[in-house]
């Protein structure tokens, strides 16, 4: 009977304890937001004080005691997270929606068999990708440029199948990129600057940019001299990791092909796109192809062709191609661009330019492409491509032209997009754009003192798995980092329009499924709200692997969510081999949004 006395009466004092603290937490928070109001004396006393009493870690309180149960409820059964073993040695390079063997089973025609083909649920992996052997931390930019450690990507086929265009060199454990490609042997700044005696490139109104079919990337990797960010990709085909050298080398970049899909971007994204040797047909299919670059330019976007078949009637002998052939596939791509209403502006030796007309009233000829009849131009995940051209938005006199009016970067980072003005996102006012800019420049500031080297340069390939507005990345610009801005498919409000307006680049995807992307591609990721986003809809589990798949050895994941949720995803964790981390929202422990941070250890294979 004394024992079962003293143990109420201890309870009873850990109770009061706790109501003690959490009263002098919430005194100090009330005297801490009335001193900053102006009116409150004694900031040394007080702060000195607070410090003492240590609000921010509460170790009586047990969050997923008190707020676990949603989330066992959305998310399982309230178990241990299991140890998740090492894949095997062949699953090094697993791309599971770009899986080689699966692609085979596909048609070829229209490169069907090259677009993406995920695994059913039966056949996803339950274990952690490992580095190969050797794995090195990647050299930080601009070194990055240049330079990839040779067992990062182990793959010598390329340096010999381009080896006279000066694609990539291997030099004992490094691979070097000498800057050329097929189109530009002489290397990608002669290139960029035939380029940009066209294009302007040299004051900010060239910001965006697409490559299709992109090789190593070599024309994205020296377009950030012109402060051009360019969203580069290409099939996962003979030319092997092509897309993997890409992003190795710090670069933006990843798998697709021009086939049957649409292209995973908004409508009037970019300011210009580019195809160098690409071997895509642009005159088949009655021009669909253009016609899908039509869609994703801007009003008054360049188009730049190089290579075949442009000047076909010098280079034919070159090429080993026959006259004819090259002729009447030039033939298609000039009709298709006039009835585009698209302007030849440049042609000279390989290289081809064209501007896409500004408005629909600039188009004077009397034949014109069939409009598509989707009402939504952006509604684009797994959907088929059409031959048909994307409506222009309405100009009004406020905007001044149609999709608004071009601003050279930086300026257009933090101005107002046309799509926030003109009431095109609904339920996006300007005052809320203008908040949400400012909130996120406080989080940053709040993760950039939990994590000091997110600046430093050691982070260059950055993601962030719920964009929004961008705002993230925009508080993040820097030449050191660029950011992958992803747009859920399932998101309430379309927003990644936006975020191309502001000069920054992302994609539109599903996290039920695996990116479209190599392992160990990524130095930091970011989710924000994304469990709770998908809660119910795919498994914790899958997502949290899928970033463990694409994030490097050594890399962080900052996941900003409810703590009830956070609390859940932390177990789970606790069977990746991560280190983690829970941190208070920068404005204090009551709130109940808060910041799991965490590291992925090295999995690297041993020899």
């Amino acid at each position: 009977m004394a024992i079962k006395g003293n143990s109420g009466e201890l309870k009873t004092r850990s109770s009061m304890s706790i109501f003690i603290v959490i009263g002098l937490c919430c005194f100090f928070y009330i005297l801490g937001a009335w001193q900053r109001s102006g009116f409150g004396k004694g900031d040394k006393i007080a702060s000195a004080i607070t410090k003492q009493t240590d609000c921010g870690v509460l170790l009586n309180l047990n969050y997923e005691t008190h707020h676990g149960d949603d989330v066992v409820m959305a998310y399982g059964s309230d178990t241990a997270a299991k140890e998740l073993l090492t894949c095997g040695e062949k699953y090094i390079d697993y791309t599971p929606c770009h899986d080689q063997m699966r692609a085979m089973t596909f048609p070829r025609d229209n490169m069907i068999y090259r677009e993406r083909h995920c695994p059913p649920e039966e056949e996803k992996l339950q274990c952690l990708i490992p580095a190969p052997k050797g794995y090195a931390t990647p050299f930080p930019w601009p070194k990055s440029r240049d330079y990839v450690p040779f067992a990062n990507a182990p793959y010598k086929s390329l340096t010999v199948e381009k080896a006279v265009q000066n694609w990539i060199q291997y030099e004992g454990n490094v691979f070097r990129f000498p800057g050329g490609g097929t189109q530009f042997p002489q290397g990608a700044k002669t290139y960029i600057n035939q380029l940009a005696s066209v294009i302007p490139m040299d004051n900010g109104m060239v910001r965006t940019a697409l490559d299709t079919g992109c090789g190593v990337a070599s024309l994205g990797a020296y377009l950030f001299e012109k402060n051009v960010i360019t969203m580069s990709f290409a099939p996962r085909d003979s030319h092997e990791a092509q897309v993997q050298f890409a992003l190795e080398r710090g670069v933006p970049a990843f798998i697709g092909a021009l086939g049957t899909i649409k292209m995973p971007f908004p409508s009037r994204a970019f300011d210009m796109a580019h195809c160098s040797r690409c071997l895509i047909p642009w005159g088949a299919n009655d021009g669909m192809y253009m016609m899908e670059v039509d869609r994703v330019l801007r009003p008054g976007g360049y188009w730049v062709l190089s290579g075949p078949p442009i000047n076909w009637r010098i280079h034919y002998q070159a090429w080993q191609r026959s006259r004819k052939e090259l002729e009447e596939e030039q033939r298609k791509i000039e009709e298709i661009a006039k009835l585009l209403c698209w302007e030849k502006e440049h042609e000279m030796g390989e290289i081809a330019v064209w501007r896409k007309r500004t408005s629909n009233d600039s188009c004077r000829q009397q034949d014109k492409p069939t409009l598509c009849e989707s009402s939504y131009a952006d509604d684009v995940w797994y959907k088929k491509m059409e031959a048909c051209t994307t409506p222009y938005p309405k100009k009004t006199e406020q905007d001044g032209a149609v999709g608004g009016e071009w601003k050279p970067f930086p300026n257009r980072l933090n101005a107002i997009p046309f799509r926030i003005s003109s009431g095109s996102v609904t339920g996006v006012s300007v005052d809320m754009y203008q908040e949400d800019v400012r909130i996120w420049e406080k989080h940053v500031k709040a993760y950039k003192s939990i994590n000091n080297i997110i600046d430093s340069g050691r982070f260059r390939n950055i993601m962030d798995m719920n964009a929004g507005l961008g705002s993230f990345a925009a508080a993040l610009e820097s030449p050191k980092l660029w950011v992958m801005n992803v747009m859920p498919t399932i998101a309430e409000k379309d927003t990644l329009g936006v975020i191309y307006e502001r000069g920054l680049i992302g994609i539109y995807h599903d996290w039920c499924e695996a990116f479209s992307t190599y392992p160990r591609t990524y130095d930091l990721i970011h989710a924000n709200g994304i469990f709770s986003l998908y809660m119910n809809k795919c498994k914790a589990e899958d997502i949290l692997l899928e970033m463990d798949r694409i994030l490097r050895p050594e890399g962080s994941v900052i996941i900003r969510d409810k703590v009830s949720v956070l609390i859940k995803v932390k177990k789970i964790v606790g069977g990746m081999r991560w280190n983690t981390r829970m941190v208070d929202h920068e404005d204090g422990p009551l709130v109940s949004e808060k910041s799991l941070t965490l590291r992925k250890l090295s999995l690297a294979l041993k020899d």
